[in-house]
């Protein structure tokens, strides 16, 4: 069954994140912790393994040296906090990529459920809560800059007040997720510049900007004060990252270390090997520079 983010955030406000089987895990002993460099923080979004229940996925992460599990709801992070790790970037809302900030009709729903979230995240030890633009639905880049920017500042009050960063994801709009509007890094770079706040950064999706702008480690490099968090993921096809898709993964974890970035890098690639565990470790070991 063909999977994306967009539907996994629906099963999970539907309640039901938790209902897939358990796969079989035949090499455990494979998992065993090696070193890492401990130079990357180390994550992985949830809705990449969504076929093997939290719990498990949990122990998993652990055995493999992640500090996080990533893009989970409220009743989510106790679980994965039971077994030493923290959720890195955790949603706050319900409403899903397509209906987001530059919707002024949402602002006061967006309102109420980040300033119900971001309390409970500060309570369970998190930083960082998500958000999206929304699809342009015709609104002009200036015009939906303007909209986020006024419904984030009320957000900012509450996210300043418990020391929470609010971080918008950059996604590409050529491939995945047709008409997004925050899907270049200049026009997220911008809204910062509007906001002025040190609880907005962008979440700078490797994956997403290399479809639509390329150019990654010059990005990094140049705005760098924006961006308070990676994802990971193969291009073409958003798979595994190693030599099967065209990016140098190294060679952009160097670039971010170089930077002094000391947030979190999460895996968010939808492994197509069988062995999705041994998939992840292998990313996070391609990662660890």
């Amino acid at each position: 069954m063909k999977i994306n983010r967009h539907k996994a955030l629906k099963t999970l406000a539907a309640g039901s994140a938790s209902l897939f089987a358990l796969p079989e895990i035949s090499k455990a002993m494979s998992l065993l912790p090696s070193p890492l460099n401990d130079r990357i923080n180390h994550s992985v979004c949830q809705w990449c393994y969504s076929s093997i229940p939290l719990e498990e996925f949990a122990k998993a992460a652990k055995e493999i040296g992640l500090k996080s599990i990533e893009l989970l709801g409220p009743n989510q992070w106790t679980i994965i906090q039971k077994h030493g790790l923290t959720c890195a970037m955790a949603y706050a809302s319900d409403l899903g990529l397509t209906k987001g900030f530059n919707d002024p009709s949402l602002h006061e729903k967006l309102l109420s459920d980040y300033s119900t979230n971001i309390p409970k995240a500060a309570d369970a030890g998190l930083k960082n809560v998500i958000c999206f633009s929304g699809n342009a639905n015709g609104l002009n880049s200036e015009q939906g800059l303007e909209n986020c920017a006024r419904g984030l500042e009320p957000v900012l009050k509450v996210a300043q007040k418990y020391n929470i960063t609010v971080q918008m994801e950059l996604l590409n709009s050529k491939v995945d997720h047709k008409d997004y509007q925050c899907d270049h890094t200049a026009w997220g770079v911008k809204l910062c510049e509007k906001l002025g706040s040190p609880n907005f950064k962008l979440l700078y999706d490797i994956y997403h900007m290399q479809i639509m702008e390329g150019d990654v480690i010059a990005t990094i490099r140049k705005y760098k004060q924006y961006i308070g968090h990676y994802h990971t993921g193969g291009v073409p096809g958003r798979n595994e990252i190693d030599e099967t898709q065209e990016l140098n993964y190294p060679a952009i974890m160097r670039a971010i270390v170089e930077t002094g970035f000391t947030g979190f890098v999460a895996q968010e690639f939808i492994p197509k090997r069988p062995d999705k565990l041994a998939s992840l470790k292998q990313g996070v070991t391609i990662c660890d520079v």
